[in-house]
């Protein structure tokens, strides 16, 4: 493990993706912030860490809500002195159901979560980046393949993951004259929690139900570990990281 002196904040990093980037991270010898709605599982991403427990931080946050994102961000700059890498992946999903049956408070909460807690963190991420001495930073948006193709009845999810293409490409933009790079991971079907449920059967979009293939979570660690190490002089805009055997291309 090396000490690379680098500081990252990881949104999400109680389970799942956010969770393995978290120890990804820490392991690869990033000091890092780590961020999510409920203290208990950020507190034992920390402690999973082991020894490098000592370089993270845990600070529970409601991405969706202003005041609570710049504490965050506060907190980050006076545990660490700067921002080099910020991995926006915190995100949730609406039932499965017709369109026409979700309530707004549905579809509130999944545009908070996913679209608004990205825009929020990227704006307080920026703000440091282009203050700090060296300027400059990555930001990595998660994306998902939903981004590109929806599944059945998901149109929160999708409406707000084809958004986060949107705000990438201007963060990438806006961010050039500063030093700022900005990419974004659309994952598919990595094995956490969240995805039990395809390993037993999932909608497809013919109204089949079929089991999907899922990859091990280490897989996606491993891409934004890669995309986070480049030198901020170059950039993966995109990248796709899925099972090989599941529908997406020809997806429906």
């Amino acid at each position: 493990m090396s000490e690379t002196g680098k500081v990252a904040v990881v949104t999400g990093a109680g389970t799942g993706i956010g969770k393995a980037v978290a120890l990804a991270l820490l392991q690869e010898g990033y000091r890092v912030a780590l961020a999510g709605r409920r203290a208990e599982p950020i507190e034992k991403t920390k402690t999973d860490s082991g020894a490098a427990a000592s370089r993270a931080i845990a600070v529970p946050t409601d991405v969706g809500k202003p005041e609570s994102v710049r504490q965050l961000f506060a907190r980050t700059k006076e545990a660490f002195g700067r921002v080099d890498l910020l991995f926006n992946n915190a995100g949730m999903g609406a039932p499965a159901v017709p369109m026409e049956e979700l309530s707004f408070a549905q579809w509130q909460a999944v545009v908070d979560a996913n679209l608004t807690g990205s825009f929020l963190c990227a704006q307080e991420a920026i703000r440091i980046m282009k203050s700090q001495t060296p300027r400059g930073g990555r930001i990595i948006n998660n994306g998902s393949i939903s981004a590109h193709a929806p599944r059945p009845m998901s149109a929160p999810y999708t409406a707000t993951k084809h958004a986060i293409t949107g705000l990438t490409k201007s963060i990438s933009l806006d961010g050039r004259a500063f030093g700022i790079a900005c990419g974004q991971i659309d994952i598919g079907n990595a094995a956490t929690e969240m995805t039990e449920r395809m390993a037993k059967g999932i909608l497809q979009a013919d109204g089949s139900i079929r089991v999907e293939p899922r990859m091990d979570v280490a897989h996606v660690a491993s891409a934004v570990l890669y995309m986070a190490g480049l030198p901020l002089e170059a950039n993966v805009q995109f990248m796709t990281v899925m099972a090989s055997d599941m529908p997406f291309v020809g997806r429906g």
